[in-house]
């Protein structure tokens, strides 16, 4: 299996910026799309990004396009969210997920980590 880990969360000021990273561990990383989704309290999960196996091809929820940018670094099997002139709505825990096909349904994700708080204060 694949093992995700997040980090970077924390408390920024709105307009701010924060990154967002997840380490992989298991099964070949290269192998796999990989999304960031988020969830805040009482909210739905939400997509938000995913990049496919080569990096080349992107996709982002419209709410976000402009201000964040998912990238990858297969040597160092990491993918990153950065997360630029942030709002108070972008408040929720971020998870990072990998998926088999390029997809924005949190169904199609296969392994997930354990979330990482992002709190944008106003």
């Amino acid at each position: 299996q694949v093992q995700l880990v997040e980090s970077g969360g924390g408390l920024v000021q709105a307009g701010g910026s924060l990154r967002l990273s997840c380490a992989a561990s298991g099964r070949t990383f290269s192998s796999y799309l990989m999304g960031w989704f988020r969830q805040a309290p009482g909210k739905e999960r939400e997509f938000v990004a995913v990049i496919s196996r080569s990096g080349g091809g992107t996709y982002y929820v419209d709410s976000v396009k402009g201000r964040f940018t998912i990238s990858r670094d297969d040597a160092k099997k990491t993918v990153y969210l950065q997360m630029n002139s942030l709002k108070a709505e972008d408040t929720a825990v971020y998870y990072c997920a990998a998926a088999p096909f390029y997809s924005s349904s949190p169904s199609e994700y296969n392994y997930w980590g354990q979330g990482t708080q992002v709190t944008v204060s106003s």
